[in-house]
């Protein structure tokens, strides 16, 4: 992590990437699975790896 001015710590880019990818991943999974890749991507962004995992999980409709 980087240091600002004052102390703040500054969350590195490649976290950022590397969630955003993780989202169109599973969005693309989803999509496989039949079901809507814009809710899952969504859903990816707040929930991340637990959304992989329940969509590993998950029948396919």
């Amino acid at each position: 992590m980087n240091e600002r001015e004052g102390g703040v710590k500054e969350l590195d880019n490649s976290y950022f990437v590397g969630w955003g990818t993780l989202a169109l991943i599973n969005a693309g999974l989803a999509q496989g699975k039949n079901r809507t890749a814009l809710n899952w991507f969504l859903l990816s962004l707040f929930l991340g790896p637990l959304a992989t995992f329940i969509l590993l999980f998950a029948e396919k409709r």
